[in-house]
């Protein structure tokens, strides 16, 4: 009887034609190869990819297979030796691609459009590093708040830190690599491209941190809330490696949707995972350097501004590595904090995290000068600017603070003193330093006269 027959093909049917469930991996083959002469060359094995909670290594001929669930960014932890390839459009480097079929809802600033890995195959191509370090030391940009609210900001960033930074480095390159520390923007996502024409005028790898003003406000959860974000910037979690130190940028803005949508600091737990992959392999003899947006440490000590059991869980991993530093922004103030055990941390010494003052100073506000830009001093006093990281090959590093189109002066303090005194007055007035790098143990000497 042909019955049977006919049951057996629509049950066939239904098998075959049934959906991927969204949270269902697939899971990708892909390949990473060498640019030689343009094209590319050989695979590149012992390169490690992840999906952002997972990793794993390409074989011998540069070949790796990982599962990927849908909107997950698979990425390419860059080795020392190799630099990622330049999207010609953006001049960002590109070691990523999103997973994202449908592509997310519609969101004001465009949101992720659609994306499919698959498709794209997951291959990648480094190129051999080109960057001359002469002295076997790597010097990195440290950008903290760019957050321009308009395009004429966007040219405060350009005629204020960018332009002379390139002045100042001439035919020679600015430096080796560049970060900026979260809010890329203020709020105002569509301002991204007009930021990134400036920023690549460096022509620098640079890495990205997204922060509270990078955030999709209108979308539904916290998974929702970077699309905007990671669709121009890449994963919004990530490691990046150089001879001198392993960097790992992190998203630790935990978004709070609601009628009146707000965040706090913390870290996922897909994030703590992939930390946990990615450290067990990491070479402790380098620099291990955090870099995020919100402050690890809470600055008002009865407000917890970032979760304290985020911070715990996050401190005792990295509590095997005895060279480790805490980049963040957020603040615009400038400040440097040693974590103990009211912290968390229970090192042999304290942790230290640097609070990078902002490009943007007070958010590009204040008194204009002669050439129009804003004075934009930040609360603490400190000028606006940026900050250098030189890392030796041993691990040992070093940072400085540069303020705004001070390249000539490099001035690192500002006396505070009374213009005037009134005749035959006593004078019992203080003298204030302000040491713009300075913290609770340094040392400030003044001279009188000659005593």
């Amino acid at each position: 009887m042909p019955m049977p027959v006919r049951i057996g093909w629509m049950l066939l049917c239904l098998l075959f034609s049934a959906p991927v469930l969204a949270d269902e991996p697939i899971m990708l083959r892909g390949k990473v190869q060498e640019m030689v002469g343009g094209t590319a060359g050989p695979g590149v094995p012992q390169v490690r990819v992840s999906n952002g909670r997972d990793i794993v290594s390409t074989d011998a001929d540069g070949a790796y297979s990982i599962a990927l669930k849908e909107g997950e960014t698979l990425f390419v932890i860059k080795p020392a030796g190799y630099s990622a390839v330049r999207h010609i459009g953006s001049g960002e480097s590109r070691f990523w691609q999103h997973h994202l079929p449908e592509g997310s809802p519609a969101l004001r600033y465009g949101g992720m459009p659609a994306q499919d890995a698959l498709r794209a195959g997951g291959d990648f191509v480094l190129l051999p590093d080109d960057r001359s370090i002469a002295d076997g030391a790597l010097d990195v940009l440290l950008f903290g708040d760019p957050q321009p609210k308009s395009l004429r900001d966007v040219a405060h960033y350009a005629r204020d830190i960018v332009e002379p930074i390139l002045a100042e480095a001439g035919n020679a390159p600015a430096a080796h690599l560049g970060l900026s520390l979260g809010d890329i923007v203020d709020d105002d996502l569509s301002l991204y491209p007009a930021l990134n024409a400036v920023t690549t005028r460096l022509g620098l790898p640079w890495l990205h941190a997204p922060g509270n003003h990078d955030l999709d406000f209108d979308a539904a959860d916290d998974a929702g809330s970077l699309h905007s974000f990671r669709a121009v910037f890449g994963a919004d979690t990530y490691a990046w490696e150089e001879s001198q130190a392993n960097f790992v940028v992190l998203d630790n803005v935990v978004y709070q949707p609601g009628p009146r949508a707000g965040y706090i600091g913390g870290l996922r737990d897909d994030q703590f995972a992939f930390l946990q992959a990615y450290l067990a392999g990491a070479d402790r003899d380098r620099l291990l350097v955090l870099a995020a947006h919100i402050p690890f440490f809470d600055p008002e000590p009865d407000r917890e501004t970032f979760r304290r059991a985020d911070r715990e869980r996050l401190f005792a991993l990295l509590q095997g590595f005895p060279k480790v530093l805490l980049l963040t922004a957020h603040t615009h103030m400038q400040m440097h904090h040693y974590h103990g055990a009211t912290d968390g941390w229970h090192g042999s010494q304290p942790l230290h995290e640097y609070n990078v003052g902002t490009t943007c100073g007070a958010f590009w506000s204040g008194a204009p000068d002669a050439d129009g830009i804003p004075d934009s001093t930040m609360a603490d006093g400190t000028p606006n600017g940026y900050a250098r990281l030189r890392v030796e090959r041993d691990g040992r590093y070093a940072l400085r603070w540069h303020a705004a189109r001070d390249a000539a002066l490099d001035v690192g303090i500002a006396l505070h003193v009374p213009k005037v005194l009134r005749k035959g007055a006593f004078p019992a007035f203080g003298v204030y330093a302000n040491v713009f790098m300075g913290h609770a143990g340094s040392v400030v000497e003044y001279r009188i006269d000659d005593g």
